[in-house]
């Protein structure tokens, strides 16, 4: 009942001083009369005049925000006193609070969308604050990373909290004119499964690899799927580059190499907990061990952020606060700031205080230390208002470690404005870090305490209620991102109760692309997922799922979308056999099984796993006929077919021929039109060009008919059209539809398949001699597209051209 008595208070606070802000002094007079009679000494009139007089004063000083920070600490404080000793009152501010502040919506609050301009990509962490200390390392750095002749490689280990990414980036930021093509950073903690262990905690390379290339290239429209692709174009596209890539939270050697670039003078700095021995013995690299400070370098820090003064004030005392941190930056920095803002806080005050505390947390110890952090956090956390205490706790539960405002609004439960104003307290203790884009990250260990501290203070239901309601907040905002990519796409989960009323973030404008934000949030989405599944809410999590694999239709990241739809099915089929579950939810959720697990055939195949496709399709063909669902069932056949297009070729036309057939009773015109494309593709490649030259001359005419036209698969036709007609030894219709797929695909932005018809038509002029005069155009083109994609094919088209000159 405290927690929330302190959540209320939190944002009667909030929306005191958001009136008081913005001039609508009418509004605040509400809230003073629940106030009226309830304050000892001054009128809640008089109160709300001096506070308001206060942030006027600050406003005219540049210190708005600090002021207002300050004010609603102290209102909080006001209203909570109020609270529990009236609980009438309670009631009134509940009711005044719903007329004078907007609900939670649906958005999100940093920016998603790409940095724009020529500049070579940079995403290395800004530094904030002063980086001491740490000369002899940062030397040896330098003599390491210092030779353009080689690629350099270097391996920074040490303690969780010992400053290993912040010593990193400020080698980065020292040294980044060494690096004129582009400075990147892969953090593989926000990739990681915190409950995996062993061989299943290496996060997915092609992620990280694809992350890269997008930023060299500019583009995403031409990052392949497999690894061994992602691998051999990261070579071609680092060769002539001098680059530094920052590895963070590396767990395993193979999460490092196929990141190393090709280009002499690059430079990989790696960081991790564990030496990473076979980095150092096999690939060359140089192991720099970063150890706890010593007192001379931790007396160094803390001056540096609390001040010279404090620190030669009471020498034994600062070296007292170095030992009790263990020499670790991290906690430093938090002793630091309260040196820094408590004016009445001695260095000695604070040491036994310290000393006080050292075994009250005995499961936040360091690994492989003796350590202990309770003893630095706590007392951060014991000054925090009521408020802020609380969202702090609440975050120690939400499953990834860099969120937004929205995402925090929903840990807590609270509107957006409050979360901001509550994150922003926590940043100022040093509790939280504001990222360049506006999220907020928190530290692995300071999220470990405020997960114990979650546990000790919060209800027993509260995590699995704040699990669900961050998931059903990622679940609406992936919906509408799914939706903004295409309205006509199959879904099962019907999600109009989420949806209604939700504001669509991708449809403002200036909005985030869809595809960029769900890119973003890919990691924290997975982490949710699985947090979800562990705590039982299959209810929400198998839609998330579903809805979530509109980012893999486009960039596919197999790991991710093999892990992601293995959770979805496994919730979807969970729910389906609780004998809890009302019978329409349950027939819901064994549709959802059947289409998550014919979507994981996808995946499985493109990593060489075709046993365990195949056994997926079986089960998803069996739940989907079980239901009379005919979109299901059709999709579920096109799934079927395009497996064994592979393995089984006639069986492949019998089954796009179901597909197309269940499509057609269904009524569905674009389903009917992608299942004749894929029928007559088979049919081509069986022999069958006639018929298949028939089956798609309709499929491009019904894709082009739809309500809304799908141009892209249209063209995609229109090339296989022409393939069948040259089959056919028809070839000046070939020739026709090939061009006229070719500059429609180059419209789409679909290069790959531009360069495959162009190359088509290259191969129908070596056989006979025709169209010779535009051979120099298409193979310049087609070398255009392989060069700006990193395709190793351009290689051979350059040679072509070449033997043409």
């Amino acid at each position: 009942m405290d927690a929330e008595l302190g959540t209320l208070a939190a944002q009667g606070a909030t929306a005191l001083i958001g009136l008081m802000v913005a001039d609508s002094w009418g509004k605040t007079k509400h809230l003073a009369r629940l106030l009226t009679g309830r304050l000892s000494g001054r009128g809640a009139d008089e109160e709300l005049e001096a506070s308001r007089e206060e942030l006027d004063a600050a406003r005219e000083r540049g210190e708005e925000e600090r002021a207002a920070n300050r004010v609603a600490a102290a209102w909080e404080r006001r209203l909570l006193d109020i609270l529990r000793s009236d609980p009438e009152a309670a009631e009134e501010l509940r009711h005044l609070l719903s007329e004078l502040m907007p609900g939670t919506s649906y958005d999100i609050t940093f920016d998603a969308r790409p940095a724009a301009g020529d500049a070579p990509p940079d995403h290395i962490p800004a530094l904030t604050g002063t980086f001491s200390n740490r000369v002899a390392e940062l030397a040896r750095m330098d003599a390491l990373c210092g030779e353009p002749g080689r690629v350099g490689l270097a391996v920074l280990a040490g303690l969780p909290g010992v400053g290993k990414t912040a010593f990193a980036c400020r080698w980065a930021d020292k040294e980044r004119d060494r690096f004129p093509d582009g400075l990147f950073y892969i953090d593989y903690a926000a990739l990681r499964d915190e409950s995996a262990v062993g061989a299943a905690m290496g996060a997915d390379v092609s992620q990280a690899l694809a992350a890269i290339l997008k930023a060299l290239m500019r583009s995403d429209e031409h990052v392949p799927a497999t690894l061994a692709e992602l691998t051999r174009q990261y070579a071609s596209c680092s060769r002539d580059r001098r680059i530094l890539v920052l590895i963070d939270n590396v767990t395993l050697p193979a999460q490092v190499r196929p990141l190393i670039p090709s280009g002499l003078g690059s430079t990989v700095v790696v960081t991790s907990h564990s030496r990473l021995t076979e980095l150092v013995a096999v690939d060359g690299a140089d192991l720099i061990a970063l150890k706890p400070l010593d007192t001379e370098s931790g007396l160094t820090l803390l001056a540096d952020h609390s001040g010279r003064e404090t620190v030669e004030a009471d020498p034994a005392a600062a070296a007292r606060l170095v030992d009790l941190c263990g020499g670790l930056p991290v906690a430093l920095r938090i002793v630091a700031t309260r040196l820094l803002t408590d004016d009445a806080l001695t260095p000695a005050d604070l040491a036994d205080e310290l000393e006080d505390e050292a075994d009250r947390l005995d499961g936040m110890s360091l690994p492989g230390s003796t350590y202990s952090v309770s003893a630095v956090l706590g007392p951060s956390y014991r000054l925090l208002p009521p408020g802020p205490a609380r969202m702090f706790r609440l975050l120690g539960w939400v499953p990834a470690g860099l969120f937004d405002a929205g995402v925090a609004a929903a840990a807590a439960g609270v509107d957006t404005r409050t979360a901001r104003r509550l994150l922003r307290e926590l940043a100022a203790a040093s509790l939280l870090e504001t990222e360049r884009d506006g999220r907020y990250r928190m530290h692995d260990l300071v999220r470990l305490y405020a997960r114990d501290r979650a546990v000790e203070e919060e209800p027993a239901t509260e995590e699995t209620a704040l699990l669900e309601r961050v998931a059903t907040h990622y679940l609406v905002l992936v919906a509408l991102a799914d939706r903004a990519l295409r309205r006509d796409r199959l879904r099962i989960a019907d999600l109009s109760a989420h949806l209604a009323g939700a504001r669509d973030p991708f449809s403002a404008e200036a909005g985030p692309s869809p595809l960029t934000w769900l890119d973003a949030e890919c990691a924290a989405i997975l982490a949710v997922l699985r947090a979800a599944v562990r705590h039982g809410l299959h209810a929400v999590a198998w839609p998330l799922a579903e809805a979530f694999t509109a980012l893999f239709l486009h960039h596919r990241y197999l790991g991710a979308w093999k892990e992601s739809l293995e959770l979805g099915a496994e919730a979807a089929g969970a729910l389906a056999a609780d004998q809890d579950t009302p019978g329409d939810t349950a027939a819901e959720a064994v549709a959802g099984e059947a289409r998550l697990r014919s979507l994981l055939s996808r995946p499985l195949t493109d990593l060489g796993e075709y046993e365990r496709a195949r056994t997926e399709l079986e089960r998803s063909v069996t739940l989907a006929e079980s239901t009379d669902r005919l979109l299901l069932r059709a999709s579920v056949q096109e799934f079927l077919g395009r497996y064994l297009d592979r393995f089984d070729p006639p069986r492949a036309v019998e089954t796009y021929r179901y597909s197309l057939d269940l499509n057609r009773r269904a009524g569905d015109r674009r389903g009917e039109a992608l299942a004749a494309f894929f029928l007559g593709c088979a049919l081509d490649a069986r022999g069958d060009h006639a018929t298949a030259l028939v089956t798609l001359t309709e499929a491009r005419q019904d894709l082009l008919h739809l309500p809304e036209p799908d141009h892209r698969m249209a063209a995609r036709v229109h090339l296989a059209i022409g393939l069948a007609q040259d089959h056919l030894g028809h070839t000046e219709e070939a020739v026709h539809a090939l061009r006229s797929a070719a500059g429609t695909l180059r419209d789409q932005n679909a290069t790959h398949y531009e360069a495959e018809a162009l190359l088509a038509l290259l191969g129908i002029v070596e056989r006979t001699g025709r169209h010779q005069e535009d051979v120099r155009a298409w193979l310049t083109r087609a070398l255009e597209i392989y060069e700006a994609s990193g395709n190793p094919g351009a290689e051979e088209v350059r040679r072509r051209l070449r033997d043409l000159t």
